[in-house]
């Protein structure tokens, strides 16, 4: 775990967010709270839905300094003028992502909850590992990363650890101190009250783990 004291939030924009509206959202939510970092959710969108989605976000995040990076299709990150990857199938692909891009890009991997995946993963260059889901969501194949899992990773790696997925306030709360980054997707755009209330609740709830 690295040095930070408390964890900091990290945003994955919707696989294919309006983009008449969204990015004004987006801007919002990084002009209100410390976004270290947002994602595209690619899925299985096509290469000119996924280059629109990242030339429209592209601007808003590197204006305010904040790194853009986009889910499993590494190859395009370059290409795009985008900061990194994120691999969702764990430490599979790390290395050939490594070698496809800059030395200061950003390679991470979702390793479910495989503590095994997740060691392997930082080992061939992972600049993060994430783990999850925390509860039921619609995030890997059903498997729970438990809280124990990030508590044994931030006394024994190195690398950064993320939490993600089925996240809650009261979850983040929790996580605060044993990982390095809170990473909320639908957990804010599914919301009924909108995703600038959502990320209220999540922000007090990791500021007053603070106070405590």
């Amino acid at each position: 775990m690295s040095d930070n004291p408390l964890a900091r939030l990290y945003l994955v924009a919707p696989a294919q967010p309006g983009l008449s509206r969204f990015p004004d959202v987006l801007a919002r939510l990084l002009d209100s709270h410390d976004i270290t970092c947002v994602r595209i959710a690619a899925g299985d969108a096509a290469e000119e839905t996924i280059a629109r989605t990242a030339d429209t976000l592209r601007p808003v995040c590197h204006e305010r300094d904040v790194p853009l990076l986009l889910t499993d299709h590494f190859r395009l990150v370059t290409r795009l003028g985008l900061d990194g990857v994120h691999l969702s199938d764990g430490s599979r692909k790390v290395r050939a992502a490594r070698k496809e891009l800059a030395k200061d890009a950003i390679v991470g991997a979702h390793s479910h909850a495989s503590r095994h995946d997740g060691m392997t993963a930082g080992e061939i260059g992972a600049d993060y590992v994430s783990f999850g889901p925390l509860t039921p969501s619609s995030l890997g194949d059903g498997t729970l990363a438990p809280l124990e899992l990030f508590q044994w990773w931030s006394e024994m790696i190195e690398v950064p650890v993320v939490a993600e997925g089925g996240l809650t306030p009261e979850i983040a709360g929790d996580l605060a101190r044993i990982t390095d980054f809170i990473c909320l997707g639908d957990e804010l755009w599914s919301d009924p009250d909108g995703p600038e209330a959502a990320m209220q609740r999540f922000a007090d709830s990791l500021t007053a783990r603070a106070a405590g």
